[in-house]
């Protein structure tokens, strides 16, 4: 089942898928009612008939949701859509403890310590709360980018107070993990958590788990019988504190170990202030503990063997004869010549068996040190030739030889193989791990299988979901990408276009990328018509559009609303909405003040003299009165007659900007232009 583009709740958009786990499959998702990415998690299709894997899910919301602590991944939401069974969480950003370890080995001590501290205290605090994880492991704590553990999937705790969820003949968790109680299929605690923390800490430090074999169950009987090799002996780097607090928490006996995960946080704090001090009391120091086995099908069809033979064992004791009064070996023997025979041939088949048994010791195989025959030491993956000649180098080589199968895996582990390298070896390459020269080792080798031809369907407007089934009815086995477009034809999650087109001839392993719709990228405008300039910007502005503003002028519309918007449907976010604003201009009052001696010439007066008086006056040519006006518009002002010897000054009245006319006598002399919102004076000329 493919979610991706798919929308939740009709809130959370599937984006990518980032992990899958054993009940679950994890992708990134963006939440639409907060704006803000998540990660969802959701059950896999392989349990949703299964009542109680949904209850087990659900418990997981319940149980993690009710914790508040920095060093847990919160939960934010639980649902089913369908048969669609997801839980929304906290979406962190950095790499597992598990992908860290893989990449550095070894970790610093100092680091190590820190990280058990915050994993401890989340313990800590889920433990008061009645809560036990159950599956402490690297897997399981997500690394931030500033070095933060956040410890998740707390999807197979449970109450305290509650039956164990551990299904008949089943058990959950990792067994390299596990503690001796939870691999017996006891009753686990508080205390199971801290051991698995112990585990946790010897692999950061040591670069390995302490128990590993072939099997789960190998491993998990190895958790319950063998002691681990001691920390510091695998990296003497470790300090002696450090050391202790790892085999303390690792104890077989859980009385012996801290009894809470506050008891060890006190300890690993001290560690860090006094790390060469031997303040760690350990009450025992690591024991065998008698073999026993895991609680499986298996075993209880033993047990019921078992049973049988001790019924036999019984019916054998009813039917005994009483005992008879001894009569010495050779009277028995004459008594019982028949048990005679078989008594004999029962001491020469001892006598035969003894000496195969010592011939078969001094001749049986020695413990070799099991060859890598996958990668080198720089981590690159093997062909089958250079696996072939590692092999033959070995004392492997002297009793049998390498045997070889051939698998069509394409990956491993996430890791793409290339044909003719080695996949994966039986047994498993384990450092330091010895098994018999005469065992049989096998390597698997990735084989190019041959392409089969096949048409391309059309699988436009379908779903994910649909296409994938349809291309699997048709044989396709190859990689499907998924790439997200914006569409406003088509809605969100059906496919607008594929690589291959309908009806061309393909390989059928070809990589195919197909476009998934996310729905139109076109948002609804809001409709700022009759609101105020101010108010339209933040509207439409906060709506995710740029506005830009344009006025106009409307004497029968209020000042300063909206007249006009170029868009009020739908557009995309970087359109640009414009709207229009009407803006009516005030009537101002300019003062003009005119120079007439500039545009009017005076009539003056001149001396003569005649042969009777000493002096006469004459008139030039001239005027000694105008008349002045000044024209704004359709309006007009003054229009009275002035001296013009005199600077008279004339009110004038307009908005906004316009042109005056300077107006004498009926002539126009000049023209000038002002603006009524800044001007307060203007002088003719």
């Amino acid at each position: 089942m493919n979610l991706i583009g798919r929308m939740l709740a009709n809130r959370y958009e599937i984006l990518e898928k980032i992990g899958v786990g054993g009940m679950a499959t994890v992708y990134k998702a963006k939440c639409h009612v907060l704006n803000r990415f998540v990660a969802v998690k959701v059950l896999k299709e392989e349990f949703i008939t299964d009542i109680e894997f949904i209850r087990r899910f659900k418990s997981e919301a319940q149980t993690a949701a009710s914790l508040t602590h920095p060093n847990i991944v919160s939960i934010y939401d639980v649902g089913n859509e369908g048969d669609v069974y997801y839980i929304v969480m906290e979406l962190i950003q950095g790499k597992t403890l598990k992908e860290i370890i893989v990449e550095d080995g070894k970790l610093s001590w100092k680091w190590s310590v820190n990280i058990a501290i915050q994993i401890a205290s989340a313990l800590e605090t889920a433990h008061k709360n009645n809560l036990i994880h159950r599956d402490i492991k690297p897997h399981n704590i997500i690394i931030t980018e500033d070095g933060m553990a956040k410890v998740t999937d707390f999807g197979i705790a449970k109450a305290v107070s509650n039956s164990t969820i551990t299904a008949f003949g089943t058990t959950i968790g990792s067994v390299h993990y596990f503690s001796p109680e939870h691999a017996k299929g006891g009753v686990t605690d508080a205390k199971s958590d801290i051991y698995s923390l112990g585990i946790v800490m010897y692999e950061m430090l040591t670069g390995r788990v302490p128990f590993d074999a072939d099997t789960p169950v190998s491993v998990a009987l190895m958790q319950v019988q063998e002691d681990p090799i001691e920390p510091r002996k695998l990296n003497p780097q470790i300090p002696i504190s450090v050391n202790n607090i790892i085999l303390k928490a690792m104890q077989k006996d859980p009385a012996d170990r801290y009894q809470s995960a506050t008891e060890m946080l006190i300890d690993l704090s001290t560690a860090l202030k006094r790390p060469d001090d031997d303040f760690v009391k350990i009450n025992k120091k690591f024991d065998t503990l008698q073999t026993q086995k895991l609680s499986t099908l298996y075993d209880i069809d033993n047990k019921a063997i078992k049973d049988d033979e001790d019924d036999e064992e019984d019916d054998e004791e009813d039917v005994r004869p009483r005992k008879k009064k001894k009569r010495g070996f050779f009277g028995f023997m004459k008594d019982h010549i028949f048990l005679s025979f078989i008594l004999i041939a029962v001491i020469l088949f001892s006598v035969a068996l003894g000496g195969t048994i010592l011939i078969m010791n001094l001749t049986k195989s020695k413990d070799v040190q099991i060859p890598n025959l996958v990668k080198n030491a720089s981590g690159v993956r093997l062909t089958e030739q250079q696996a072939v000649e590692i092999y033959n180098s070995t004392e492997f080589k002297k009793k049998n030889d390498l045997k070889i199968e051939y698998v069509e895996d394409e990956t491993i582990n996430g890791e793409t193989v290339e044909p003719g390298q080695v996949v994966k070896q039986n047994p498993n390459y384990v450092e330091n791990r010895k098994i018999k020269v005469k065992d049989q080792i096998t390597i698997y080798v990735r084989k190019e299988r041959e392409a089969k031809t096949l048409k391309m369907i059309d699988l436009t407007g379908k779903t994910t979901e649909e296409a994938e089934k349809l291309l699997a009815d048709l044989g396709y086995v190859g990689k499907i990408t998924y790439e997200d477009e914006n569409s406003d034809s088509l809605k969100t999650g059906l496919i607008i276009r594929q690589t291959i087109q309908s009806g061309i001839e393909f390989k059928d392993n070809a990589d195919l990328t197909l476009t998934i719709s996310k729905g139109s990228d076109k948002v609804d405008v809001p409709n700022a018509l009759g609101k105020t300039e101010e108010e339209a910007k933040k509207l439409i502005g906060d709506a995710g559009f740029t506005v830009k503003v344009e006025y106009t002028e409307n004497n029968d519309k209020s000042d300063g609303i909206v007249l006009k918007q170029s868009n009020t449907d739908k557009a995309k976010t970087d359109e640009v909405i414009t709207i229009t604003v009407n803006k009516v201009q005030k009537t101002k009052s300019v003062a003009v003040t005119i120079d007439l001696s500039k545009y009017v010439q005076a009539k003056t007066p001149t001396n003569t003299s005649d042969d009777k008086t000493n002096s006469t006056t004459t008139d030039t040519p001239g005027v000694t009165t105008a008349k002045v006006e000044l024209k704004v518009g359709d309006n007009t002002y003054g229009g009275e007659k002035y001296d013009v010897t005199t600077k008279p000054t004339i009110t004038i009245y307009g908005k906004g900007n316009m042109q005056v006319a300077l107006i004498i006598d009926g002539n126009t002399k000049i023209t000038k232009d002002i603006d009524f919102n800044k001007d307060t004076a203007l002088a003719f000329p």
